[in-house]
């Protein structure tokens, strides 16, 4: 399965993921990074997995349709299979979401839907505000929607009286880093069937 993946920020379920791969527990083959950061640290985790990275700083572009037309056709010059969102700052329009229908994932920091449209570390916050006892995280696939796509999996951890934002982030990145590079696996797999009306069934391994 050739594996694209975004991302803009520190790149920790990029790192995930292309140790996943790398430990045999991914059956993948990473073959580009897109990042629309210039400085974003997860371009020295790419480096030092020797995964080729694709900048496209929305800067650059003069429009924000140019920039999405080039994310999708560094994609498709890479002959993506499936795509993995992880940490991008960009929101998806339907010039890519279309190009790749049905095989564009993303993980959020929350059970979705609850605290949707919202980038890290926002969901945890709001999390900690509303005084939820449960929280997690969400792989979903990606449409035009954001953050309502049909949700694949979820992983659930507690919200604990003392925490933080921090040390709640740093519970749900955990779980992020484990059900990421195990979902992708079931789509290496060929285990994952989407219905007609948006149904997600995942066939037992």
């Amino acid at each position: 399965m050739r594996l694209g993946l975004l991302a803009s920020g520190r790149g920790s379920n990029v790192e995930a993921i292309l140790e996943a791969v790398r430990d045999g527990r991914l059956d993948a083959q990473p073959v580009v990074l897109v990042c629309d950061r210039w400085s974003a640290p997860v371009l020295e985790i790419a480096q030092r997995f020797h995964l080729p990275v694709v900048l496209l700083a929305r800067s650059a572009f003069q429009t924000r349709a140019a920039h999405q037309e080039a994310i999708r056709d560094a994609l498709q010059q890479d002959r993506v299979e499936l795509v993995a969102l992880a940490g991008f700052a960009a929101i998806l329009d339907a010039v890519v979401v279309e190009a790749f229908e049905g095989r564009i994932l993303n993980i959020h920091p929350s059970l979705l839907p609850a605290f949707a449209g919202m980038m890290a570390p926002e969901p945890q916050a709001a999390a900690l505000r509303a005084g939820v006892t449960l929280t997690g995280c969400t792989v979903h696939l990606v449409t035009t929607e954001v953050d309502a796509g049909p949700i694949v999996a979820q992983s659930t951890v507690p919200v604990l009286p003392d925490d933080s934002v921090e040390t709640l982030s740093a519970r749900i990145l955990a779980e992020e880093h484990r059900l990421y590079p195990e979902v992708l696996q079931w789509f290496a797999e060929g285990r994952v069937c989407i219905a007609v009306a948006g149904q997600i069934h995942v066939a037992e391994g």
